[in-house]
């Protein structure tokens, strides 16, 4: 039986403090990810979804618990062995004075390339359709410094998909969008997962996207991790979890006011 392609075992979230103590954010979950599968991590602002995806990706060491990553522990992993596993987006903004887009969406191809960085043939071709793929092929030759929020989160995702790897995560992909174009990259990332097989998790605040597309959701309330299909969640109280204490209601897979 082929493992998980994440296993998340008894993980809680947490961080040190300036006096070296430990405080925990989130108390301890299991739950996994497999192949070819659209994962939308949803939850309310300061819940731990961003300190979650740091932990996956490596960038922040595991507060308590495990991580497996296609069935080896996370705390074997070298840097190089995740830049081959897995890319990250993050909401951190790009501030380099004249990078070209192509050039910042290169960068992606960094384990690919040899000794001094430079880029094959087929590299290149990967790029120009990575740039396409997300609508930025017009975008090039300009300045980093020049897009829009929702223009350089484009790019970011040109980088992702150029470093090809079977895992991808993202931190609020669509935060800069507009409708149309939120549910175009989000459609984009669920044909990677079924053309490509790659397990993709996106964080996110539009549950109506995650409900409508997503093949699974994790729901961070305060203190407990749901997880499910969107038809089975919809069958708890995760949303109402959520919502409480706000004007709004979970009605017939849609959000509205009380």
């Amino acid at each position: 039986m082929n493992p998980h392609s994440i296993e998340i075992e008894n993980l809680s979230l947490g961080y040190m403090d300036s006096l070296r103590a430990k405080r925990e954010i989130f108390p301890p979950f299991s739950t996994a990810a497999d192949k070819s599968q659209l994962i939308a991590l949803a939850g309310r602002n300061g819940v731990g979804k961003s300190t979650f995806l740091r932990t996956l990706t490596g960038l922040q060491r595991i507060f308590t618990g495990n991580i497996y990553i296609n069935g080896k522990a996370s705390a074997t992993l070298s840097r190089k062995d995740y830049a081959d596993l897995m890319s990250f987006v993050s909401t951190e903004t790009v501030r380099v004075m004249h990078l070209k887009v192509f050039d910042l969406v290169a960068m992606g191809r960094y384990t690919y390339t040899d000794l001094f960085g430079s880029l094959s043939v087929n590299d290149e071709k990967i790029i120009v359709d990575s740039l396409k793929m997300v609508g930025m092929s017009d975008f090039a030759w300009r300045n980093v410094s020049e897009l829009s929020d929702g223009e350089r989160q484009r790019a970011m995702i040109a980088r992702a998909l150029v470093q090809d790897t079977p895992i991808m995560i993202l931190d609020e992909p669509t935060a800069f969008l507009d409708i149309p174009n939120k549910y175009e990259i989000i459609l984009l990332l669920k044909n990677l997962t079924r053309t490509k097989s790659k397990t993709i998790i996106f964080a996110t605040h539009d549950l109506n996207i995650a409900l409508m597309l997503a093949d699974k959701i994790w729901l961070m309330t305060n203190g407990k991790m749901y997880e499910g299909t969107p038809s089975e969640l919809m069958q708890t109280s995760a949303f109402d979890e959520m919502l409480a204490g706000t004007k709004l209601k979970m009605e017939n897979g849609e959000i509205k006011f009380k």
